[in-house]
């Protein structure tokens, strides 16, 4: 090791050349590295999809959803699923363990269909699909497609048949939605009165309609002069060709469509909406793929969407409406400037401790080396740069720059004492060599445990702790070989510079020189007293539990990223109709808000069911005075005055806490399980009630339209059949009247449009109406359908939802300002205890996410434990010795109480961001006790000094590298708390307990690592003896 340290010395070209490359890989690798906003983390999730035609909520999910959830409940590395059943359809989530295939889980979800399809309803047209789904819901872009003169029929068909393909083939791209329209079609509105008198089924009407559009081969004729093929007119396409067709012919007597019915080109939902702040628009949300880079693919369909505009009529615009990347870039430039603070402000410390540009020069060239060339390997662990691996390279500033400190300052020594600069280099660089390898594997250790928490948590950590560790490891690298080198070459022998008549340069060495008197003084009064001493880190250790026990806990910070979701609720049962002017009010105090910049709604419903996306984008950071919260506060009262109508509006997050795959992001969801569906519909409005009671919780919504209108029809089957009716003609005299039946299909050049058949909707709007349709008999005769049926209203669920095998409903919540999910939670306990929720028949617990990020703060006390557990085995391994070990933890507690006591002061809650700052802490904290217990040992071989005098001097002589490698450490986590702007929100927690960590252990372990030295030593010689004298009485 000696040797390889001189040979670096004394070739300094090799050196030199050896490092350029390092760098000159790293800026390459930097360049190649994608961007995010944070780590790669998409769980593998597929979801399964089922179709059986007017089944009610209730069949899907006992039928269908139960049997599929029996067979796919089997695959190995499912974390979670749910499904939903609604009318007619059934969808399940599953999701899996993040280091799961998602091609071989594809394939286990296939044979898992397979094996179930005995066991599903005969009636079932469609065998069960699956689809690979990206969770992160969050749309990187909505583009609106306007247009002065085209109608919104027109301008759904071209966003489907062309926009959509155009860009889902950018890559990058995930998926594509259209919302806020429907395709056009042909609608057909039929007269039931006139029908009657006319003598006409509605099953005549359907099957006239289809014929007579049905699109077949005609063949062709052949002879020896040629071949013609045989066409036998094209398809209708519009409303006027379908009025006269004839639909009775009988005693001369012409019946036509247009005399039963009113014939319109119209579209085929008339329950969609859709609009761009104050302009109808029909929006595209596109949603990235699974580990693309964000950027890149927003910038390729920036690219592409001119042409694709060309491809357009002339009258339709494409406008880019939303665009998530502004905030991202914003977030990195401002990270990219914290980091070059922060690697200045470390300079500027050595600076002013060695009073010495050439010495300065050293690590103002070691530092950016070591980052620079760490990309390097970001890139080979295929990492991206993101929030978090640039938070990782802004600490790892401070860290980086001790090697070069605790080497630079220990060959300073020598030339001081006159050696010349090649024998300082090579003394001062082998005195050190084995401290400096000790503190950055001692570092690498501390992160192992985070590592290991896998989940979400896990990998998020992951990329920063293998960062940073690379970091270290690099700049151990060269600090041990480009460091000595460059002293070797740039510093002078003898008194160094310092000596100068600069006034600044002489106040420093004043300041210097009072510092470390005032602290030889002090250091002999606390060996004096060590029992004090002793006692003292005592009551820190038992402060550290109790200020833990009582600090407020939460998950992430959170954050601003100039993106609300709205989520629209209105009373059950409310029409399509009633719905919209509702909206329409929302949307203009949205619009009417300073800090929006703009709104993408889209609504629209099938079956009665009203379903909502509400995406606002708020002007950027340096444009609006308020936060995101603040401006979700502000909205909450005006959005939930309107009577019969609700909306609430949730900061979107990088990180989403709430459920996977949709749900409301930003928010919790706190779920309720059980086998009984009864009982978890009468509990829920309970629950929701008490939950909406608490000060601590804001918007608190059960996140279903739980309750449709229900008219339920009792008939007297002993009836109908005496009047030769069966339950399949009810079934389709209903399907024909009431459920916009698709009866016939008109192929186009970009899509396939339908021609939509019921009863006008006049005839369709309460329950006379029904009383009104009249049924076909077996031999003709019309029997109006409340001659056989008694018809009563009610209400009936619009979805049923299942987690696991269990029937679940949730309530999503948001946080008060100033609360703490750990407060929080706590409230809801109380309150369910309250209200005696029957916690046998009813399981309680949050989603996914939630339930992740809640399990890793459970486990924080083992993971420090983990790390102790591990640093003290490396410590151990490298003294050879297990009370050393030991002097170098006692450091530790006095770090845990600064960071905690920080985080109080500035009123933050211990989140997951702060407890990497405790983990950095340990790592920083014992380097001051490496160094002094390193140098003692030292004392001790060579010299042959007593325990005492050798602590003394080492504590002495490393006070200066002490001093500067902790003043480092925090100039370079203080840009983290005063930096201002995009992204700030998850790196101040950081920095908090950085500062308040080394601020206090350094008062305290400069006094009580020396003692605890001390007494460990006393017991280790008290042992030997009591091991000799065992071994001569034997």
């Amino acid at each position: 090791m000696k040797r390889l340290l001189g040979l670096f010395i004394f070739r300094p070209v090799g050196s030199s050349l050896l490092a350029l490359a390092m760098v000159l890989v790293g800026a390459l690798a930097l360049r190649l590295l994608p961007v995010a906003s944070l780590p790669e983390m998409d769980f593998p999730v597929i979801a399964i999809s089922a179709n059986l035609p007017g089944a009610s909520p209730e069949t899907m999910a006992s039928s269908v959803a139960t049997p599929l959830e029996q067979a796919l409940g089997s695959i190995a590395g499912v974390s979670e699923m749910s499904s939903r059943s609604s009318e007619g359809s059934t969808q399940i989530m599953l999701v899996f363990e993040l280091d799961q295939d998602i091609e071989g889980a594809a394939r286990d979800v296939q044979a898992a269909i397979n094996q179930a399809r005995p066991m599903l309803p005969s009636g079932m047209s469609s065998v069960p699909t699956y689809e690979k789904v990206n969770p992160s819901s969050m749309p990187i872009m909505v583009l609106a497609l306007t247009s002065q003169t085209a109608n919104k029929a027109q301008l759904f068909d071209m966003a489907s048949g062309i926009v959509q393909q155009k860009l889902a083939q950018i890559p990058g791209v995930g998926s594509v939605d259209v919302g806020g329209g429907s395709l056009p079609a042909v609608r057909v509105g039929l007269n039931p009165k006139a029908l009657a008198s006319a003598g006409i089924a509605l099953d005549d009407v359907r099957s006239v309609i289809n014929n007579a559009n049905s699109l077949r081969p005609n063949g062709y004729l052949e002879s020896e002069q040629g071949q013609w093929q045989i066409n036998s007119g094209k398809q209708y396409n519009q409303a006027r060709f379908f009025d006269p067709l004839i639909l009775k012919n009988q005693d001369g007597q012409v019946i036509r469509l247009g005399d039963v019915a009113k014939v319109e080109d119209s579209v085929e939902n008339i329950h969609s909406m859709g609009y761009w702040n104050n302009q109808e628009a029909v929006l595209l949300i596109v949603r990235r793929q699974a580990g693309a880079n964000i950027i890149e693919t927003v910038n390729t369909i920036r690219e592409r969407l001119a042409g694709i505009e060309e491809m357009l009529p002339s009258q339709a615009q494409l406008t880019v409406a939303q665009d998530l990347t502004p905030s991202i870039r914003a977030t990195l430039e401002e990270a990219q400037l914290t980091l070059i603070i922060a690697v200045a402000l470390v300079v500027l410390v050595v600076l002013l401790f060695l009073r010495n540009w050439r010495a300065a020069l050293i690590p103002a060239i070691a530092v950016p080396a070591s980052l620079i060339s760490t990309f390097a390997f970001m890139h080979l662990f295929g990492f991206t740069l993101n929030t978090i691996s640039l938070m990782a390279l802004i600490v790892a500033t401070g860290f980086v720059v001790d090697d070069a400190i605790v080497v630079l300052e220990s060959i300073m020594r020598y030339l001081e004492k006159g050696l010349s600069p090649m024998r300082a280099a090579l003394r001062g660089t082998r005195e050190v060599g084995f401290t400096v390898t000790a503190m950055s594997l001692s570092l690498v250790v501390v992160f192992i445990p985070l590592w290991l928490i896998g989940g979400l948590v896990g990998r998020l950590f992951m990329e920063f702790a293998v960062t940073l560790c690379t970091a270290v490891l690099v700049s151990l690298v060269i600090s041990l070989m480009l460091t000595p080198m460059m002293s070797s070459r740039l510093l002078r022998p003898g008194p160094q510079e310092h000596e100068s008549t600069n006034p600044i340069s002489r106040f420093l060495g004043w300041i210097g020189s009072v510092s470390w008197r005032g602290y030889r003084r002090s250091l002999g009064w606390a060996l004096k007293h060590h029992r004090l001493m002793l006692f003292s880190l005592f009551v820190t250790i038992g402060l550290n539990v109790y200020l833990y026990a009582v600090v407020p806990k939460g998950l992430f910070p959170q954050q601003d990223t100039g993106q609300l979701m709205g989520f629209f609720r209105v009373d059950r049962g409310t029409s399509f109709q009633s719905m919209v002017p509702k909206l329409e009010y929302f949307r203009s105090i949205l619009n009417q808000d300073p800090d929006i910049r703009s709104v993408a709604v889209f609504a629209g419903g099938r079956s009665g069911s009203t379903s909502s996306f509400i995406l606002v984008e708020l002007k950027p950071m340096d444009e609006r005075k308020a936060s995101t919260t603040d401006i979700v506060n502000r909205l909450r009262e005006p959005l939930s005055t309107t009577p019969g109508a609700r909306m609430f509006m949730v900061p979107q997050q990088d990180i989403p806490v709430g459920s996977v795959g949709g749900g409301r992001s930003g928010s919790y969801d706190y779920s309720l399980l059980g086998s009984d569906l009864e009982l978890l519909k009468t509990w829920l409005p309970k629950v929701q009630q008490a939950m909406a009671e608490l000060p601590e919780l804001v918007d608190v919504d059960t996140g279903t339209d739980d309750k449709a209108g229900l008219v339920q029809l009792e008939i007297d089957r002993d009836m109908a059949t005496r009047l030769g009716i069966d339950m399949s003609m009810v079934a389709g005299t209903l399907n024909n009247s009431f459920s916009q039946r698709q009866v016939s299909t008109i192929f186009g050049r970009l899509n396939q449009y339908y021609v939509v058949m019921e009863v006008e909707p006049r005839f369709a709007q309460d329950l006379e109406s029904l009383k009104e349709i009249e049924v076909v008999a077996k031999d003709g005769t019309r029997v109006p359908l409340s001659a056989f049926t008694r018809f009563t209203t009610g209400t009936a669920p619009r979805s049923i939802n299942h987690m696991g095998l269990l029937v679940a409903e949730s309530v999503s919540f948001g946080l008060a300002e100033g609360v703490t999910l750990s407060q929080a939670t706590a409230a809801i306990e109380q309150a369910m205890a309250r209200i005696q929720l029957p916690t046998r028949e009813i399981q309680t617990g949050f989603e996914s996410n939630t339930a992740q990020m809640l399990d890793a703060l459970a486990k924080q006390p083992m993971m420090f434990l983990a790390a102790l557990v591990a640093l003290y085995i490396v410590l151990g391994m490298l003294y050879e010795s297990y009370m050393h070990p030991l002097t170098i933890l006692s450091t530790l507690p006095s770090a845990g109480i600064g960071a905690l006591l920080a985080l109080m002061m500035t009123s933050g809650e211990f989140n997951l961001i702060a407890m990497i700052g405790v983990f950095l802490l340990i790592g920083i904290v014992k380097k001051n006790a490496i160094m002094m217990v390193d140098y003692a040992l030292q004392m001790e071989r060579e010299r042959g000094m007593g325990s005492r005098e050798a602590i003394y001097e080492a504590c002495l002589v490393r006070f200066r590298p002490i001093m500067m490698t902790t003043l480092s450490a925090i100039f370079g986590a203080i840009p983290l708390i005063l930096a201002s702007g995009p992204g700030v929100e998850m790196r101040q927690p950081l920095g908090v307990t950085i500062v308040g960590g080394l601020v206090l252990s350094q008062i305290l372990t400069l006094y009580t690592t020396p003692v605890v030295y001390l007494y460990l030593d006393r017991l280790r010689h008290r042992f030997m003896r009591r091991k000799n004298q065992t071994t001569l009485n034997i």
